[in-house]
């Protein structure tokens, strides 16, 4: 979704997920086996810090990155925060056709994988509705119906609206 809303707003996109595999050399499941959760979190406010330097980026950042403030007020500084929100269901659905899931998504309890996404939805909801602009519910519609809604929504922005010129 983020590249397709990056193409069509003429923007790079940046993955901080993919940036952060690319700065350290380990997957994400890697690094939270050998460093744990907490050294993860510090490696990811560092990636996002630094992207949020960058002006007119669509970036895309893995679901826990709003549970730190300081992610938070920096991504707000320097953006709008969507939140693509999707039911337990589709989640799962999407996370067992991504083949790399496995490398980007580490367990985060012990769990079956849709009793662990609701309890992670569960948890993270508060977070995501402090941290957001506005959501777009993407169970139902296709990458280009999201994207349309995001830019429409965007447009509908005034700040968003002083930045795109």
């Amino acid at each position: 979704m983020g590249k397709s809303l990056a193409m069509t707003l003429g923007w790079p996109f940046i993955d901080a997920d993919s940036e952060l595999v690319r700065t350290c050399g380990l997957s994400i499941s890697e690094m939270v086996d050998r460093h744990g959760w907490k050294a993860f979190r510090e490696k990811e406010r560092s990636v996002i810090k630094r992207i949020c330097g960058s002006d007119r980026h669509v970036v895309a950042t893995g679901g826990g990155a709003v549970l730190d403030s300081n992610n938070v007020k920096q991504m707000k500084r320097s953006g709008v925060l969507v939140w693509l929100r999707a039911r337990p269901e589709s989640v799962e659905k999407r996370m067992l056709k991504d083949e790399h899931t496995q490398d980007f998504r580490p367990p985060l309890t012990s769990k079956g994988l849709l009793e662990e996404i609701e309890a992670t939805v569960t948890i993270r909801k508060p977070y995501y509705e402090t941290a957001m602009n506005f959501f777009v519910d993407t169970d139902d519609a296709g990458v280009n119906e999201v994207c349309d809604i995001v830019l429409e929504k965007l447009n509908d922005m005034e700040m968003f609206s002083s930045n795109i010129s």
